[in-house]
């Protein structure tokens, strides 16, 4: 099973009217369509929900100005840094067709970091093709599903040859992804809510699997998450929504036997799901070999496969 998400470029810098310097990265369309309302033939709005670095205290109603003749107004602030904007623009295609001209693949801290520190390029034009997958078809993340980056068309192909069946579902990825656990007790952290959707396609695919005794392998943690939602619903379903399901040591899996994972960081929500998937002392086991032989971390880093009744006790 494997998550066909799409990264979009989500990454917008504009100016506000004092003339610094915004940065804006979008996190999830609050309005359900492209509104023409107001803007005649040729203009659209359309609000998000974004965070933003350099915004100071520009209040409600302030705008903020992007390249190609995007504006955007500041509807309200919220408690956590979040900010609502109305975006506003000329033609019929709405905010997605600018990004797709105009926006940047937001990379994962700790990517931008290390580059800084080699002194390149922060972002590379390569970033829109190399952090995706080959199976990404529905946008919406703004950070891949990373374990889905060790595939090729021509692995996947090999992969259907033998008898393998791959089914898809959706979980678009949030900027919450890296934030790490900062709560002493793990069990009072809290997630941000991802949006999900499986199909029926998908969820027979689920339930003959299971029928039939044959295992259902996970490609990354969002897979993990959105299937045990799903299931913890009630029956294996098709359906879409939102999942804030933190998976820690104790809890139990429903439905995925088996999990395809990279390396991740210390303190993470992710880590702590592997630790509940594969046992704790097991994952640190795993984790002090890959140190040693200098397996490579996070988002381009090795990956590992984990079957648990198989791991030794």
């Amino acid at each position: 099973m494997v998550n066909d998400t799409r990264v979009i470029p989500a990454r917008l810098v504009g100016t506000k009217s004092t003339g610094g310097q915004v940065e804006i990265l979008l996190v999830e369309k609050v309005s359900p369509e492209i509104s023409h309302e107001g803007r005649g033939d040729r203009g659209w709005h359309e609000d998000w929900r974004v965070l933003a670095r350099g915004l100071g205290r520009q209040p409600a109603g302030a705008r903020l100005r992007f390249a190609g003749d995007v504006e955007a107004e500041i509807l309200r602030r919220g408690p956590r840094g979040e900010v609502e904007l109305r975006f506003s623009g000329q033609g019929q295609s709405g905010l997605p067709a600018h990004i797709e001209e105009f926006g940047a693949v937001p990379l994962p801290p700790y990517i931008e970091a290390a580059r800084k520190e080699r002194g390149s390029a922060v972002r590379s034009a390569d970033d829109k093709a190399r952090y995706q997958t080959v199976y990404a078809r529905q946008p919406g993340a703004v950070a891949a599903p990373t374990a889905g980056l060790h595939f090729t068309e021509e692995l996947l192909a090999g992969l259907q040859a033998a008898d393998h069946e791959i089914a898809r579902i959706t979980l678009h990825v949030g900027p919450g992804t890296f934030r790490p656990v900062a709560t002493p007790d793990p069990t009072q952290h809290r997630l941000d809510a991802e949006r999900y959707q499986v199909s029926e396609a998908a969820a027979e695919s689920l339930r003959r699997a299971q029928s039939e005794g044959r295992p259902i392998v996970a490609v990354g943690t969002t897979v993990v998450r959105t299937l045990e939602t799903l299931v913890r619903l009630g029956p294996l379903a098709a359906g879409s929504g939102s999942t804030s399901l933190l998976l820690l040591p104790g809890c139990e899996f429903r439905v995925v036997t088996d999990l395809l994972t990279n390396f991740h960081l210390p303190r993470s929500s992710l880590l702590m799901l592997v630790a509940a998937f594969a046992g704790r002392e097991r994952t640190l086991d795993a984790y002090r070999e890959a140190i040693e032989r200098g397996y490579r971390f996070y988002s381009y880093g090795d990956a590992m496969f984990i079957r648990p009744g198989s791991l030794p006790k």
